[in-house]
């Protein structure tokens, strides 16, 4: 029996490539997943509690959007804060700010 789920466009494209020959495995692949495991679990590691203040609708609001994203809220703000953390995620003032540098 054939279980295997309707591939989407990227999964086709990493499957062509697979079977076409075009994927090759990286070198020493088995040190590369031991790095790459102990980046995610640095990344993921929560070692430190905040208690803030927020108002009610925003709670509710960001309730919403983790409920539609299918995660705990507690982890969609903490992805969030995460990214802003990183920088890879801006203000929008910050944004401007870039741009008026980059007209200069």
């Amino acid at each position: 029996m054939n279980q295997m789920k309707t591939l989407d466009q990227e999964e086709k494209e990493i499957l062509d490539a697979y079977e076409s020959g075009k994927l090759r495995r990286v070198p020493e692949a088995k040190k590369e997943i031991a790095r790459h495991k102990r980046y995610a679990a640095a990344t993921f590691k929560k070692d430190a509690r905040i208690n803030i203040r927020i108002s009610s609708k925003d709670l509710k609001e960001l309730q919403k959007l983790a409920l539609s994203e299918g995660l705990p809220y507690q982890t969609l703000i903490s992805s969030v804060l995460h990214k802003f953390a990183e920088r890879r995620l801006t203000t929008r003032s910050s944004r401007r700010s870039s741009l008026r540098s980059a007209r200069r």
